[in-house]
């Protein structure tokens, strides 16, 4: 397995030489929660990238080696990087071929349940603690011990958005007194009218918002899957397990996309 520091100081060369290009883009997920202090370590990498510096961040990426290796995209699953379907919420996925195992790297162009332009709040390489919390609302159980983290580590910056990350009863009670939150975080999140009041309801209605979030993304995994599938059957058929260079597997991704892969499946599903 490549050590931390080696996969950190890749991947952050990676971001600051796209940022040198003019390509807005900031690590985000796991990689940011080591960042701030939040998480021990990582095997991957996650980055937001300008949706309309698609081109340019995929023409980096194809030119980049580790350990002596090119990339490619990742096995047939990968919708292409291209401003159409990264616009609509597709992920883009690639690997390295290291061993023993893949050094894999995700690229977002829209923040899942982001709230805010991303691209208003880089700090440095990275995404904001604020970004990178919104993200993390998954349905994953292992995410949720990383946003109370981040609310903290906001708090502690002077920033009341903190309070908008904890899912702690008590954590959020004393947080509100300490932090009054200010109109528009009330509307972004009514539980918390419920916290300045000391509610005895409070501890279900923290409940009631973690169980939403677990079925908001479940729904959205469902929806991104479903559409994926004649897509990737008309990739496996054409690439199977054949190497190839990102230009070349791009070119057949664009061609399937066109044909089979919906530009924006929550769109078409009507949210």
């Amino acid at each position: 397995m490549i050590p931390y520091a080696e996969l950190e100081r890749f991947f952050c060369d990676l971001v600051a030489k796209a940022q040198g290009r003019g390509i807005p883009c900031a690590i985000t997920n796991n990689m940011a929660c080591v960042y701030y202090g939040v998480a021990p370590t990582t095997k991957n990498c996650d980055v937001l990238c300008s949706v309309e510096k698609s081109d340019d961040f995929r023409e980096l990426i194809a030119e980049t080696e580790l350990r002596g290796l090119l990339p490619n995209y990742r096995g047939n699953i990968s919708p292409p990087l291209d401003a159409r379907w990264m616009r609509g919420g597709w992920t883009s996925h690639f690997t390295w071929k290291t061993t023993p195992e893949e050094t894999c790297l995700d690229i977002f162009g829209i923040a899942p349940r982001g709230s805010s332009a991303w691209q208003n709040e880089i700090y440095g390489l990275y995404a904001s603690r604020h970004t990178v919390a919104e993200m993390k609302r998954t349905n994953r159980e292992k995410d949720w011990p990383y946003i109370n983290a981040l609310g903290i580590k906001l708090l502690k910056a002077n920033d009341p958005r903190g309070c908008l990350h904890l899912y702690d009863a008590d954590a959020l009670s004393k947080a509100v007194a300490a932090f009054p939150p200010p109109a528009w975080m009330l509307d972004a999140r009514p539980t918390l009218r419920l916290a300045l009041a000391s509610d005895e309801s409070l501890a279900d209605a923290i409940h009631a918002e973690t169980v939403f979030w677990h079925r908001l993304d479940a729904c959205r995994i469902q929806l991104y899957e479903r559409a994926l599938r004649p897509y990737v059957s008309a990739v496996r058929k054409i690439i199977a397990r054949r190497p190839m260079t990102v230009t070349a597997s791009h070119e057949i991704r664009m061609d399937c996309a066109d044909r089979l892969l919906l530009p924006s499946p929550i769109v078409t599903h009507g949210f």
